[in-house]
């Protein structure tokens, strides 16, 4: 072997384009880490802001509360009048003012720390939407970068960094591989032999930044790193359409404090501990994971065979897609999505915009080919209950059925058909956020499909001793979060009712339903009027809509009735989307989703409320009106909750449309009673709203208990009447 392993030009031209791939190197973990220092100083400043707004709101007397009262404020409180205006000011600096001592001072200075700190741990991020905000726009902007240039990075990172440290340490013990002959001569064999090395190891990285993966890899990320920064504007478009991903990206450089308790589902300590050790591969996701969402998606890869029952709203799709990715990343290849017509075509969606898996809609006229080419190439199939009859059974490493309530009934066709599909999977994921509408037998029906050994476990008395017996029973099975617990930048809920009084034509129906015993025309006689727009819930949702299209808001109008819906679209015009019904196919109903979440601000999306409950996700609005109170309250939670959602960064307004003494103010009365049961048990267990047998009451008892309170007021009334006459 020739004393030099190349030529002097050859080496010349060799650590020339070391040296640039070490700079990319450098640029490479430098950025990545200088991007996540920019989030967390941003953050801070959020923070400092936050804490010092909230300290200017607390009057000097409360620290008082901090020394048991033992402090003498009053030359104090002459000077500063708030908490904040202390919050820099020395023991020094008071003690200059006539009559404070040293003492005094000292205990001034430590309570404003101490009161500092308290707001400071308490604090919770929620950013509202003001582009005005000079502080938060920097934060939003950092967080898009770090989060673009983490994923561009990430194939790279590790490579990059030993890359950055060896070649230039190679470039330096290479060097002697270039000496001419009579240099050589002089320079000791093991200079001569680590230069060779050092050549040898110099190749072997230009050979793997060659390779077309990593040469692909490596120039996304330089792209990604040499990207300006996005524009405050963009920031902020980008944040009001991807909320959940910002929060994401953010959750995983600061501690945004959220309750680990209630994003572990309240498992017992035995449960988290293995799910804590399970790893999560998500690099095919091209979503950030909240940290609640991984530890689901880890959940069902450790337990196997469960159910996500998450509240809605909390992303239980991408957490399943967690699951496949994960799965994907180490060999698996062929999973197969459950699911309601009404949801397929999002679940097509979610798969393609949210990951590198394929997706195969198993449904419609294209279903031959698609299912050949899932079965040949792999990836994630997506078909309906229907859908699954015409599938030949096999094994797959991943059988996801989601609102998976509907197969609680173990004797019907389509659940049968499920469960022979489950035994053939290496491990099932239920997705439901109502997972046991009635009784706890139903409950107990869903978890026998996954794990029998559990499902004997559970019996009806679980749920009548409350929470904790219930979560001990399933916690190997089930895990549920609530928004409340989780999302803690989840905008506020208002809740408005709008009482009305009947009008003389919504009057006369009124009395002529009741006299006729005819619950569901009671129900909608105060859309009873000629010309519809004088009925007086109508008129007051036409102001509802204008008032909101002249603040930039989109508005949800949901109802049970088909002909209320079509009186509401009729008067609404062209603003009026729908109305989606339960009978609207599911590409359409996507379509008109799609057109109303690009449509003006006077845009109004009407539907029906049982096709709210149901794969229909509307962030776009934050007014929800609902027309006439609904037998199940559960349904009205549904529907409010396509819009109060991850992803919501709006306050949402919820108006309910009511007339005084009537058959509106007699189901709040019954079905508040019912209410204050659920609040009292469901709202504090595992299984919140998917209790709804705690305030869900039959139709029929409800409307027999209506009507003939309301056949005795309007008599009662009408004596009254007559006397005076």
């Amino acid at each position: 072997m020739p004393e030099n392993a190349v030529t002097r030009e050859e080496l010349r031209s060799l650590l020339a384009r070391a040296q640039m791939l070490a700079a990319q190197a450098e640029s490479i973990t430098s950025t990545s880490a200088g991007s996540s220092r920019e989030v967390a100083d941003g953050y801070r400043a959020v923070v400092a802001r936050m804490v010092a707004r909230e300290l200017g709101s607390i009057p000097v007397a409360r620290l008082r509360d901090v020394t048991e009262g033992r402090l003498r404020l009053g030359p104090i409180e002459s000077r500063y009048k708030t908490v904040a205006q202390l919050q820099n000011v020395s023991a020094y600096t008071l003690m200059q003012l006539p009559g404070v001592g040293e003492a005094t001072a000292s205990q001034v200075v430590a309570a404003v720390h101490t009161v500092a700190r308290t707001v400071e741990d308490g604090f919770r991020l929620r950013i509202d939407l003001d582009a005005s905000d000079p502080v938060t726009t920097d934060l939003l902007r950092s967080t898009w970068r770090y989060d673009s240039v983490t994923r561009a990075v990430a194939p790279v990172r590790e490579p990059a960094g030993r890359m950055s440290n060896e070649l230039e340490r190679l470039a330096v013990e290479a060097k002697p591989a270039g000496y001419g002959a009579l240099r050589s001569l002089f320079t000791s064999r093991a200079k001569k032999d680590g230069a060779r090395a050092a050549v040898e190891r110099i190749e072997q990285w230009m050979r793997w930044s060659d390779s077309p993966a990593n040469a692909a890899a490596w120039t996304g990320a330089i792209a990604a790193i040499q990207a300006p920064t996005p524009s405050a504007a963009d920031a902020w478009r980008a944040f009001e359409t991807r909320s959940p991903e910002f929060y994401g990206a953010l959750g995983e450089v600061v501690d945004l404090r959220l309750d680990v308790g209630s994003a572990q589902g309240f498992l017992p300590a035995e449960i988290v501990a293995k799910v804590e050790e399970q790893l999560l591969d998500t690099s095919m996701l091209k979503v950030s994971l909240r940290g609640y969402q991984s530890f689901g998606a880890r959940f069902a890869l450790v337990q196997r065979k469960v159910i996500i029952g998450d509240e809605m709203g909390l992303g239980k799709t991408i957490q399943a897609l967690a699951v496949m990715t994960h799965l994907a990343s180490s060999g698996k290849a062929h999973f197969l999505v459950v699911c309601p017509a009404s949801v397929l075509v999002n679940w097509i969606r979610e798969i393609r915009t949210r990951s590198d898996l394929q997706a195969y809609q198993l449904h419609g006229p294209d279903t031959a080919r698609q299912q050949g080419l899932w079965t040949q190439r792999g990836g994630v199939a997506v078909t309906t209950f229907e859908g699954l009859r015409r599938l030949s059974l096999r094994e797959v490493p991943l059988l996801v059925v989601d609102e998976a309530h509907f197969v609680k009934n173990p004797t019907a066709q389509r659940s049968q058909l499920v469960a022979s599909w489950i035994a053939g999977a290496e491990r099932t994921l239920f997705l439901t956020g109502t997972p046991m509408e009635n009784r706890v037998e139903e409950f107990q029906n869903l978890v026998r499909y996954l794990q029998p050994q559990v499902a004997n476990r559970v019996n009806p008395s679980h749920g009548l001793a409350g929470a904790d017996a219930f979560r001990r029973a399933v916690a190997p099975v089930y895990l549920r979060r609530n928004q409340d617990d989780v999302l803690m930048e989840l905008p506020d809920l208002m809740s408005v009712e709008e009482w009305e009084s009947f009008g003389p034509s919504e009057a006369a129906s009124y009395r002529d339903a009741v006299m006729g015993g005819n619950f569901m025309a009671m129900r909608r006689a105060a859309f009873d009027a000629v010309p519809v727009t004088a009925a007086t819930k109508m008129a007051r949702l036409l102001e509802l809509c204008d008032e909101a299209a002249a603040n930039g808001h989109k508005v949800l109008v949901f109802s049970f009735f088909r002909d209320v819906l079509d009186k509401v679209a009729e008067s609404l015009g062209s603003r009026a989307h729908g109305p989606l019904t339960g009978s609207v196919p599911a590409a359409k109903r996507q379509a008109v989703v799609d057109g109303f979440t690009a449509a003006s601000s006077d845009a109004v999306l009407v539907a029906q409320i049982q096709a709210g409950g149901v794969g229909l996700n509307v962030q776009a609005a934050n007014i929800v009106i609902l027309c006439e109170p609904q037998v199940k309250p559960s349904a009205e939670a549904q529907a409010i909750a396509r819009a109060h959602r991850m992803g919501q960064v709006r306050k949402v307004q919820v108006h309910r449309l009511l007339v005084e003494n009537s058959v509106d103010q007699r189901m709040l009365e019954i079905l508040g009673a019912k209410q204050a049961l659920f609040d009292e048990y469901a709202a504090k267990s595992d299984l919140a709203s998917a209790t709804p047998d705690a305030v869900d009451i039959s139709e029929t008892e409800l409307a027999k208990t209506i009507v003939a309170a309301e056949q005795e007021r309007l008599a009662r009334e009408l004596m009254e009447q007559q006397a005076l006459q």
